[in-house]
């Protein structure tokens, strides 16, 4: 089995056509069902946050699973395929494992190093392990991609150069946090940076507000802040000096008249952030006096110019070296079957020859026969060693020769028997009438 991811990202994609292809807690759950349930598919999860969209399967056969991937994404987008298509990036086997790696890590995020992508990462195992469309493969897959990003920022300080969206969205906002009045708008994993953001920076005010009062009081109470119910948002933005939209609504949450009415009479400036995907806020805001507008598309624009992070490059090795690592160990866990099928075969061979033995010679001493049976397999030993040793170095090397599938045509093993050292024990069935 192989890894296969397809994606779209910011970085293959404008944020127009990724708002098309946003979805809610539902429509991922949805998608990852819909993709366990491709024909050639075993596994499956999706990572899915405001700048990506990635579904990762473990997969018997590439071709026709990554055009059914494909065409959910698609239908999903309401897009041509012609117009979807060449914004999609594809990964496959080692190239999936090194993609993972690199998104956890941080280096493929829009803005470099932020942390919170490590736990949306967290968020696709822990989805897939509860629907049930996560098995082995890549529930080691992530683990290991969750401990790579968990090393790269401890021993680096790219989180710290740029911990998260949010707080490079409020940099660029050019409002100083200390002793304004900020409104944050929903109550997901964006909106609690947001108001963990502004509480720690010295805000005078923080309202949250979100659709359900639950939510709101909840985060409010977390960070300090104060819960607002959804109705008084207007005469909370007639005092804010910054909005942080980030709700998971599927239209426009904030539009400009709505805005100019609650902002009448105030001529202060208002910083409005909107980081919803797609779009909680009307573009057209930016129209209105005193209001400037920090939206995903401009932000993307912004970061890609920017100069990256001072410990870039030691993430960047710190990924490589396990990259490596992980897929030698997964080369090598490859042969595994093939060896233990041939030492399998050789203590057959060897059960066989004893007691063809022992019928030749029914007289034979107890601790006769005993010596004789381990001589014989110390010799079957010494012979495989040396072969089964250089299978598993040579599996280590990359390259399109499998050395497993080699030796197993060398010495005729039945594949069923390879077969049967990775395939998980199915319990019997409970016989009818049967204890339960």
């Amino acid at each position: 089995m192989s890894v296969l991811v397809v994606g779209i990202s910011h970085k293959s994609a404008p944020v127009a056509l990724l708002e098309q292809l946003a979805l809610d807690a539902p429509g991922v759950i949805k998608l990852i069902t819909e993709v366990a349930a491709i024909e050639h598919v075993t596994e499956a999860t999706a990572i899915s946050t405001c700048n990506r969209l990635e579904v990762y399967a473990d997969v018997d056969r590439f071709h026709g699973s990554v055009e059914e991937v494909s065409r959910l994404l698609v239908e999903r987008a309401g897009q041509a395929p012609e117009e979807l298509l060449p914004h999609l990036y594809v990964h496959y086997d080692d190239g999936a494992v090194s993609h993972l790696f690199n998104v956890a890590s941080g280096l493929e995020s829009m803005v470099v190093g932020e942390g919170q992508i490590l736990g949306q990462t967290r968020e696709a195992l822990r989805l897939g392990q509860e629907l049930g469309t996560v098995g082995t493969s890549l529930n080691v897959l992530f683990q290991q991609a969750l401990r790579v990003g968990k090393r790269s920022r401890a021993e680096t300080g790219i989180d710290r150069a740029a911990p998260s969206l949010v707080t490079a969205a409020l940099e660029r906002s050019h409002t100083d946090l200390a002793g304004s009045r900020v409104v944050v708008l929903g109550a997901g994993a964006m909106a609690a940076l947001a108001t963990a953001t502004a509480t720690r920076g010295g805000a005078a005010d923080v309202a949250v507000v979100n659709r359900t009062q639950g939510n709101a009081d909840r985060l409010a109470e977390e960070y300090g802040a104060r819960a607002v119910p959804l109705p008084d948002l207007a005469a909370e933005l007639a005092l804010a000096d910054v909005l942080v939209s980030c709700t998971g609504a599927t239209g426009l949450v904030i539009t400009r008249d709505a805005l100019a009415a609650a902002r009448v009479g105030n001529d202060r400036h208002l910083s409005v952030i909107d980081l919803a995907l797609p779009h909680d806020v009307d573009p057209l805001v930016a129209t209105l006096p005193g209001v400037s507008l920090t939206g995903l598309a401009s932000l993307a624009e912004e970061l890609r110019d920017s100069e990256g992070v001072r410990d870039l490059e030691d993430v960047r090795q710190i990924v490589a070296q396990e990259i490596a690592a992980f897929l030698s160990a997964r080369r090598q866990a490859s042969v595994a079957p093939t060896v233990i099928a041939l030492r399998t075969m050789a203590t057959a061979v060897v059960d066989a020859e004893m007691e063809k033995l022992m019928t030749r010679l029914p007289d034979l001493e107890e601790s006769v026969r005993q010596e004789v049976l381990r001589t014989v397999r110390r010799v079957a030993d010494k012979l495989l060693h040396e072969p089964t040793v250089r299978v598993k170095e040579l599996a280590d090397e990359a390259g399109g020769v499998s050395y497993a599938t080699a030796l197993a045509e060398l010495f005729a093993l039945d594949p069923e028997a390879v077969d049967a050292v990775t395939r998980p024990a199915v319990p019997d069935e409970p016989k009818k009438g049967g204890a339960s």
